[in-house]
């Protein structure tokens, strides 16, 4: 299937649009929105998510997820929620470690378009990379697309609130890190708590700041039995 490139367009700042999207419905073509959250985080999984709207009725206020406060994503997740078909689909942290970023992105960006109750003619991915390449889908890639495009936006909006509320759930159990708060990223707090604690059972051996603490550790091993 074809896959379609575009480069960012200036900066604007009203927000995506349905451009894009309304071309490709007057083609009667079905599209969805994918985008994917959760890649720099150092705990839990990668969740990708996919949107296909329903044009007639598109929320006021989409805008690339991480512009959002916590309450107006949630505003807007049970608006899109409501009004389209969404899905997510997720890797979790240990297979992440297993099979690599590049591959774990992916892999989440096909579960989360096959999770979708119909299957899109159109697959509009947020980046500048074609996720679903050789899966049989046609693609257009837009590098920005989360400012560029309502779908993408919202596909944006579902996986992080899917993605947030998870982690906020796994925090009462793992109550050193913060998850409720940063929700697996470098903040200070979680750093520290990495330092006098070490990972827990959500965190990604791969993710830097690990390799390198574990690392340090294995160093300090060596040297106490005087194998160093």
């Amino acid at each position: 299937m074809s896959t379609r490139s575009s480069s960012s367009p200036p900066a604007r700042g009203d927000g995506p649009d349905a451009v894009t999207e309304r071309a490709l419905d007057a083609e009667g073509l079905l599209v969805a929105g994918l985008d994917e959250v959760g890649r720099g985080a150092g705990a839990g999984p990668l969740t990708g998510g996919g949107a296909i709207l329903d044009l007639a009725a598109v929320p006021s206020g989409l805008r690339d997820s991480k512009l959002l406060t916590p309450e107006r994503r949630t505003e807007l997740d049970r608006h899109v929620r409501d009004h389209a078909e969404v899905a997510t689909g997720e890797v979790p942290h240990h297979e992440l470690d297993e099979v690599g970023l590049a591959a774990a992105l992916r892999i989440a960006a096909q579960r989360a378009v096959e999770a979708l109750e119909r299957r899109p003619d159109v697959v509009l991915i947020d980046g500048n990379v074609d996720l679903l390449a050789g899966l049989g889908y046609r693609t257009e890639v837009l590098v920005g697309g989360d400012d560029r495009s309502v779908s993408i936006a919202a596909a944006s909006i579902v996986a992080k609130v899917h993605r947030d509320a998870w982690m906020i759930a796994q925090a009462p159990r793992h109550p050193p890190y913060g998850f409720d708060t940063n929700k697996g990223y470098a903040t200070d707090h979680h750093l520290r708590a990495l330092a006098t604690h070490g990972p827990c059972e959500l965190h990604r051996r791969s993710w830097q700041p690990i390799r390198v603490l574990l690392g340090a550790k294995q160093l300090t091993m060596h040297g106490a039995d005087g194998t160093g």
